[in-house]
């Protein structure tokens, strides 16, 4: 079966079970009755083949045990569920939620605008109706009143004159339409601007609320709300709990141990939802605090600009009053984000089914004699307990004195034990980060105890899958320990063996490896770079084509003795060398002449060497 075909299925199983329901007098939401379908797949109890193609009678079985959990009011896994799906429906983050305002107040306005940058006015009375929509489309646009209110329509009628006269609206059309629809941005905000003015300065600004008043009342009122029902959460948790424990102990409860499971796991989901909540009201808080203060400096700017003067330059005045304008608009951002919160606050005590389990007086009764612990105290007595590293050597932990960040760290299971998850069949024990975090495969787990962490860390991944398979039978535990990253590949239940797990692990690491092209866009190679300098002369003298060129050169007053000249020499080098000196004694020289060699008779032989002693 393709995708598509596989698509259509489950679109007319869930169609068909929302038709059962509503039959039976209940409403559902296509995504929830989606989650369920998931849930009960995933169930190993149901014995469904994920990989085959569901039969006549798999579809039929299916849809009887979806239903059968959707008309099972009483259920506190269902209403959990119902929360989650609640919660995700309605709750976006403050960048998500700012984003889609925006979106919704330019798709509101889509029909006036366009009828504005389309028009082709020419009579008086056309131009003046375009003048009017251009007016109520500021009002609109900048939320300040009502474009039905009179004194509204005439103030910013007054102020819009004043920066954008009637005479304009010829150069206005004329205008292309992208700039028409950023000269309408501009306008609003400058007339905003105006108006906020008249207002601070008790000269108009009617029909627009005291923001800063209105909300400075009602955040601390909903945070305020908020912690009272949290700390009603965390109680009634900690009860729960303390109950829990006591039955692994002694087994004696009029409520079955599955029911309090399930209603702990609401009240823990519940107090999750509530603390994020709770951070996204005082993230507001300090928003509003932030955006008052600016717009008390911003105005006192723009009082000292147009104090005392008939007239101001615009390029001198219009930034102010943008910028009022725009720090208006971050409040009302606010405004609209408070609302969205205290709305889904108040949306999910619908779904509190572990208050309804057990009455005051029942729910005393069992207390009867029996210590609550906090979190808190909890933490506080396994405070002691730290990890000794060198007990488990072969894992690596990580402390707060020794890890950056170490609140920041993502832990596991939202920061529950998983070792009490698995070991006391489906308790929720908050863990300790101080006694000790385990990383393991990249990822962080707390413990309740240093045992537990022990016995944890010597079978990872045994307790690991352990918690998944709990989780396909809780399905509502995947949201609140937030497992669904586990659940990308599930063995079908037919084909497992006797021993074998139900879940194959994702591959989260592999070998890889890539080779990356020197130069991956064309555009940024330069065919003309070279790096040889004489190749770049050659060019030049190329370029210049001197054969038919004729060089000449003059010396004038001007540059006569004024071109700078430098040498560069060498000093004469010290060098001495050694040779061989030789050495000889004086001594008479022998000196012997021949006399009587010019015809003489006789020749005689003459000794005149000198005597040495000379």
């Amino acid at each position: 079966m393709s995708s598509s075909q596989a698509a259509g299925v489950i679109r007319n199983i869930i169609r068909e079970i929302a038709q059962t329901c509503l039959s039976r007098g209940h409403t559902l939401s296509e995504t929830l009755i989606a989650f369920m379908v998931k849930a009960v797949v995933l169930d190993p109890r149901n014995h469904f083949n994920v990989d085959r193609t569901l039969t006549k009678q798999d579809v039929q079985k299916l849809i009887e045990l979806c239903v059968d959990r959707l008309m099972d009011q009483t259920s506190p896994t269902l209403n959990t569920i119902k929360m989650q799906v609640y919660f995700d429906m309605n709750y976006t983050s403050r960048r998500e939620f700012l984003e889609v305002q925006q979106k919704v107040l330019r798709s509101r306005l889509l029909s006036l605008s366009r009828e504005i940058t389309d028009s082709r006015a020419k009579t008086r009375e056309d131009l003046k109706n375009l003048y009017g929509k251009i007016v109520s489309y500021v009002i609109q646009r900048s939320n300040l009143g009502s474009a039905t209110d009179i004194s509204t329509v005439r103030e910013t009628t007054a102020a819009l004159q004043s920066v954008f006269p009637q005479a304009q609206l010829a150069s206005f059309m004329s205008l292309l339409k992208q700039d028409k629809e950023q000269q309408l941005s501009e306008l609003t905000l400058i007339v905003s601007g105006i108006r906020l003015f008249n207002k601070d300065s008790r000269k108009g600004g009617e029909g627009i609320q005291n923001l800063p008043v209105i909300l400075n009342e009602m955040l601390p009122a909903a945070a305020a709300d908020i912690e009272s029902e949290l700390v009603g959460c965390e109680r009634l948790a900690w009860q729960y709990t303390a109950l829990l424990e006591r039955i692994c102990e002694r087994p004696e409860c009029p409520v079955h141990p599955d029911l309090l499971k399930q209603a702990l796991y609401n009240t823990r989901q519940h107090e999750a939802f509530l603390r994020l909540i709770l951070a996204d009201i005082i993230q507001s808080a300090k928003e509003v605090m932030r955006l008052q203060s600016d717009l008390k400096t911003q105005m006192t700017l723009l009082k000292d600009t147009v104090h005392t003067k008939t007239t101001v330059p615009t390029s001198q005045v219009f930034p102010h009053f943008t910028a009022v304008a725009s720090l208006w608009t971050g409040l009302e951002d606010e405004m609209l984000l408070l609302s969205m919160l205290t709305n889904v606050a108040s949306g999910l005590r619908a779904f509190l089914s572990a208050q309804s389990l057990l009455s005051t007086d029942q729910l005393e009764l069992l207390m009867h004699g029996l210590q609550v612990q906090t979190d808190a105290d909890r933490c506080s007595v396994t405070a002691e307990e730290r990890v000794v590293e060198s007990d488990m050597s072969w894992c690596e932990w990580c402390f707060p004195e020794s890890t950056a960040h170490f609140e920041d760290v993502a832990l596991q299971y939202k920061g529950f034990c998983g070792f009490t998850l698995v070991k006391n069949n489906g308790l929720l024990l908050p863990g300790n980060p101080k006694i000790g975090v385990l990383k393991h495969k990249e990822k962080h787990y707390a413990f309740s105890s240093r045992s537990a962490a022990y016995e944890f860390a010597s079978k990872a991944d045994e307790f690991i899958a352990a918690v998944v398979e709990m989780a396909k039978r809780q399905p509502e535990l995947i949201q609140l320990l937030q497992l669904h990253q586990e659940f990308a590949s599930v063995t079908p239940y037919s084909e497992m063996q006797s021993g074998e797990k139900l879940l194959v692990k994702t591959i989260s690491k592999s070998d890889a490896s890539m080779q990356t092209e020197i130069h991956p866009l064309e555009t940024n190679i330069v065919k003309s770079y070279e790096w040889n300098e004489w190749e770049l002369r050659r060019k030049a003298i190329k370029l210049a084509n001197l054969r038919n060129k004729v060089t000449r050169s003059m010396q004038t007053h001007s540059s006569h003795m004024r071109r700078d000249n430098s040498t560069q020499t060498f000093l004469p080098k010290d060098a001495v060398s050694q040779t061989k000196r030789d050495g000889e004694s004086n001594v008479p020289k022998p000196q012997v002449y021949l006399s009587g060699l010019r015809g003489g008779t006789n020749m005689i032989k003459l000794d005149l060497t000198r005597a040495v002693d000379e």
